[in-house]
């Protein structure tokens, strides 16, 4: 275990870190993502019985470890990961360092940052058929006016934008998707904001939205409850 003033000097306390890369799933890395997973891990992937599905959980776990690992100056076999009470995950050694995931098809996305709360959400901004009902069921009035007033060609990925700062919040806050997606209101003209956010949870200028822009077909959005000055964006 390293030092917290090591920490701090490995990671500027105003820089927050993303990562983002493709899951490649490719055999010839397998064992070498396989060997730094812990047996909690291990125990998961093995419930996995879709070939493919099993090769990328084991992937995106093993590189979290690495990329973590690696900024830490650490080793990654020995991070400790544990998961709080809605699952979300932490370093036991390292409780200043917030660090969080997603992963969607075969992308991913992981950020990290000192002295915060912060979520991620990466989605495939796929055609769904259910779209009007999932846009009734998850979003807060203002935000559905705002949707249904967007030209049709405009609707999926405008979804998609306010469905990933959504998740990002709501995986920020610890307590996931049963907090409830309506509850966490964007501003649709200020997408960087909230209009509301459940009581438990502070005030709605306590929590800032950042989008990410990585690809075509492709959203994500970060939120934190602190204001980064620099964000690196770093493909792997």
């Amino acid at each position: 275990m390293i030092s917290e003033e090591k920490v701090e000097r490995l990671l500027e306390n105003n820089e927050l870190v993303v990562w983002y890369g493709q899951i490649t799933a490719d055999e010839s890395f397998y064992d070498a993502y396989w060997a730094v997973l812990d047996k909690v891990e291990k125990a998961q992937a093995a419930r996995i019985q879709n070939p493919l599905l099993h090769k990328r959980y084991v992937e995106v776990h093993g590189r979290i470890r690495q990329l973590v690992a690696q900024k830490l100056e650490h080793s990654p076999s020995e991070l400790i990961i544990k998961k709080a009470e809605h699952g979300k995950p932490y370093l036991a050694d390292y409780p200043q360092l917030a660090f969080n995931l997603s992963h969607s098809a075969d992308k991913f996305i992981l950020a990290i940052a000192l002295n915060c709360q912060l979520g991620i959400d990466i989605e495939s901004c796929k055609k769904r058929v259910n779209l009007e009902g999932l846009v009734n069921k998850c979003f807060a009035s203002e935000e559905i006016t705002y949707w249904r007033q967007l030209p049709d060609t405009e609707k999926t990925q405008a979804f998609y934008r306010f469905w990933t700062r959504k998740e990002a919040f709501v995986k920020a806050t610890g307590k996931g998707i049963v907090l409830g997606l309506n509850t966490c209101v964007i501003n649709p003209k200020k997408p960087q904001e909230f209009l509301r956010v459940p009581a438990q949870c502070g005030i709605a200028s306590d929590w800032f939205v950042q989008d990410i822009e990585l690809e075509r077909e492709v959203c994500s959005a970060l939120v934190t409850n602190k204001k980064f000055s620099k964000i690196k964006l770093i493909n792997v």
